[in-house]
């Protein structure tokens, strides 16, 4: 019987995409072990997960030497730095939306990806939910002619600006 080798992952930001989204996924997932999280706040990491070590910076997170793979689910402007800090310590990298803040920063990654022969990926949550494939269909057969750019996405109010990093 072959036995599946379990992938330790290191979540990096346990904010409302970090806690509602990749930890319940990863820990969903037979073979997979979330392992540790960065985050400021660890009182609120070992509430809902008092098995990980929690740790104060994504670099210790990164540079831990159990860790297989890195999601990143910091603030946007840090997915490049930390994908790049990931991918040349030897980790396979995935990456919440948006992926990159600019097209330069994108291939760079994809090509640093290449040459350490590392997994990196999109996470993209939403892709097989129906709207999406609703508009996918649409555009595929060309009812609405051709689309040169499709964005969508989701608003919350949020009467207080949050405190971020």
């Amino acid at each position: 019987m072959n036995k599946v080798k379990t992938m330790n992952i290191a979540l990096i930001g346990y904010g409302f995409v970090g806690k509602t989204f990749h930890a319940p996924l990863i820990q969903s997932v037979e073979g997979l072990k979330l392992a540790v999280v960065s985050s400021r706040d660890e009182e609120k990491v070992k509430r809902d997960l008092p098995d990980v070590l929690v740790v104060a910076t994504p670099e210790e997170a990164i540079q831990h030497p159990d860790i297989d793979l890195v999601v990143i689910a910091s603030p946007n402007a840090t997915h490049a730095p930390l994908a790049t800090l990931a991918l040349n310590a030897g980790k396979h990298v995935v990456v919440d939306k948006p992926f990159t803040l600019d097209m330069q920063e994108a291939r760079d990654l994809i090509a640093l990806a290449q040459e350490k022969q590392r997994l990196l990926s999109v996470f993209h949550n939403r892709r097989w939910d129906s709207d999406f494939l609703g508009i996918k269909q649409v555009i595929e057969q060309g009812r609405i002619g051709k689309v040169k750019h499709f964005e969508s996405h989701i608003d919350r109010f949020r009467p207080e600006v949050r405190v971020r990093w």
